[in-house]
C-alpha cells in the first residue's frame, strides 16, 4: 500500500448535515489549529489543542496557500506534564464490536485529533476517508509511494485529493537502499527469493518512519480479506508491530473500522455514496498493490489471491501488517504435534479421501478402471477454502459419470512428496488422472469457477 499524510478541511455543522452542500474553509498550521464548536467535547477537545500546540515541526517546508499540515514523519513529540492513564482498549474493542464503521471513525478521530492517520492504499481504503468526511471532524490521510504502483493508482491519488479537497503527503522508500536492492538483484528478484525483502525496503520501512510521529492510525483491514492472516482483527487495537510518537512498545494504537464488514457491503457503500474508486477494480482487480504483484482475480479465487500468486497462502502480507501473522498458529488454530486442528474442508460424499498410499498407486497405474479429478490442498488455506463450493459442487455434477473425483491433504509432511511427485506448486493443485495414461496432467487455468473445472475434465475424459 501507497502511504502519506493530509489533513482534510474543517467541516461545519453536525453529522447529520455533513453530506449537505457547503463551502470547506482552509485548514491552519499544525500548532495553531481550532477546535470545532462542540461542547459536549470541550475539555478533552481543550487538552488536545493544549498538546498539539507544544508540536514543533521539524524542517517543515514554508506556510503554502493551502496549509498542508506538517507530514507526521516531520513532527517531534511534544513536551507535555500531562499524565494521561492508558486506556484499556481490549476492552474498548469489545465496546465497539457492534458499532458501525462511522461510530468507530468518529471516535477514533475524537480521541487522537492530529495525532491520527488514515492509511489510503488506493483501493477500497477510500470508504475511510468518506467515513472520516461523513463524521465532520478534521482528518489526516498517508500513503506509501512504493514507485512501482500502477498508474490507475496515481490518479485516483488525484482524484481523491480533488474530490474531499484534501492534500495527500505521500512517504517514500529510501533512494539508497532502494539502488543497492536493485543493483544487487535486479528489479524482479521477488519472483525467485520472495516479496519479504522488497516489501521491507519500499514499504515497511518508510511506514515505520511515518508511524513515528503518529499515536494512532487508521486502516483498511476487513477479516473476510485474507482468513489465513486476517480473521482475528479487532476494531481497535494496541499495535502489536510498530511505535509511535513516544516512543516503545504500546506506544502506537491501530484502528480498524471495517474490521467486520463484508466486502461486498463495502462496496454497496461506495457506490451509494458516490465515491471515486480506483479503475483497476473494473478490470477484475479487487486486492491493489504493486504493479508487479498485482493482478485480476479470476472466478473461483479469493480476493486476496491476486497479490504474490507465485507464493504460498501465508505469505500473502507485505509486512505492514505482520502483527497478524501467528508463529504458532495456522489460520487461528493452534499446532500440536506439527498438525493443525482447522476443520477439514472438502467433506462430502462425493469426494474420496486419498492416503498417501493410494495416491502412489494412481501414479503408478497406466491402465485405469476410470480417469480421477484429484485436488491438492491444505485446508487453512484460503484459496482452498475459497474453491471449496465450486469443488463440492463439481463433484456431485461428476457423481454416476464414470469420473471420480478426490482430494489429498497435502501439507506437512506430505508437501516435499507432493512437490517432487504430484507437481505440487501452490495450493490448491488440481491433477486428472487419465483413464488410459500413468502421466498426470495438471490443471493449468486458475479459474476455478465449476464450468472451467468442467471443461476441463471433459476434454480429458
Amino acid at each position: 500500500m501507497a502511504l502519506a499524510f493530509t489533513s482534510s478541511s474543517a467541516i461545519h455543522g453536525s453529522l447529520s448535515s455533513s453530506s449537505s452542500s457547503y463551502e470547506q474553509p482552509k485548514v491552519s498550521q499544525l500548532g495553531t489549529f481550532q477546535p470545532l464548536e462542540r461542547p459536549q467535547l470541550l475539555s478533552s477537545t481543550v487538552l488536545n489543542s493544549r498538546r498539539r500546540s507544544a508540536v514543533k515541526p521539524l524542517n517543515a517546508e514554508p506556510k503554502r496557500n493551502d496549509s498542508i499540515v506538517p507530514s507526521a514523519a516531520t513532527i517531534v513529540a511534544p513536551e507535555v506534564g500531562e499524565n494521561v492513564e492508558a486506556e484499556d482498549f481490549e476492552k474498548l474493542a469489545k465496546e465497539l464490536q457492534n458499532a458501525s464503521p462511522l461510530e468507530v471513525m468518529d471516535k477514533a478521530l475524537e480521541k487522537f485529533g492530529d495525532d491520527i492517520a488514515i492509511a489510503f492504499s488506493g483501493a477500497e481504503d477510500v470508504a475511510l476517508i468518506e467515513y472520516a468526511h461523513l463524521t465532520g471532524r478534521p482528518y489526516r490521510v498517508f500513503s506509501l509511494d512504493t514507485g512501482r504502483l500502477n498508474p490507475e493508482t496515481y490518479q485516483l491519488f488525484d482524484t481523491v485529493e480533488k474530490h474531499y479537497g484534501i492534500r495527500i503527503e505521500y512517504m517514500f522508500p529510501d533512494s539508497v537502499e532502494v539502488q543497492a536492492l536493485v543493483r544487487t538483484k535486479g528489479l524482479f528478484s521477488f519472483y525467485e527469493d520472495g516479496h519479504q525483502e522488497c516489501c521491507r525496503v519500499r514499504k515497511v520501512r518508510p511506514l515505520r518512519r511515518a508511524l513515528k510521529g503518529l499515536r494512532a492510525w487508521i486502516t483498511g483491514q476487513r477479516k473476510d480479506q485474507s482468513p489465513g492472516t486476517r480473521s482475528e482483527i479487532p476494531i481497535v487495537q494496541v499495535d502489536p508491530s510498530f511505535e509511535g510518537l513516544d516512543g516503545g512498545a504500546g506506544s502506537l494504537v491501530k484502528w480498524n473500522p471495517v474490521a467486520n464488514v463484508d466486502g461486498k457491503d463495502i462496496w454497496n457503500f461506495l457506490r451509494a455514496m458516490n465515491v471515486p474508486v480506483n479503475a483497476l477494480h473494473s478490470q477484475g482487480y479487487v486486492s491493489i498493490g504493486c504493479e508487479p504483484c498485482t493482478r485480476p482475480v479470476l472466478p473461483g479465487q479469493h480476493e486476496r489471491e491476486g497479490r504474490w500468486w507465485w507464493e504460498d497462502a501465508k505469505a500473502k502480507e507485505c509486512g505492514l501488517h505482520k502483527g497478524n501473522i501467528k508463529d504458532e498458529s495456522v489460520n487461528g488454530a493452534v499446532q500440536t504435534n506439527g498438525t493443525a486442528t482447522v476443520a477439514d474442508i472438502f467433506d462430502t460424499k462425493d469426494i474420496v479421501t486419498l492416503s498417501k498410499p493410494g495416491v502412489e498407486n494412481l501414479l503408478k497405474l497406466e491402465d485405469r478402471r476410470e480417469p480421477w479429478l484429484v485436488v491438492l490442498y491444505a485446508p487453512w488455506c484460503q484459496f482452498c477454502q475459497a474453491m471449496e463450493g465450486s469443488y463440492v459442487e463439481l463433484a456431485g455434477k461428476l457423481g454416476g459419470s464414470g469420473v471420480k473425483v478426490g482430494k489429498f491433504r497435502a501439507d506437512g509432511d506430505q508437501k516435499a512428496f507432493a512437490q517432487q511427485e504430484l507437481q505440487l506448486g501452490s495450493f490448491p493443485t488440481i491433477l486428472f488422472f487419465p483413464k488410459h495414461s500413468s502421466k498426470a496432467i495438471k490443471y493449468p487455468s486458475e479459474k476455478r469457477d465449476v464450468d472451467s473445472l468442467l471443461a476441463f475434465v471433459n476434454a480429458l475424459r
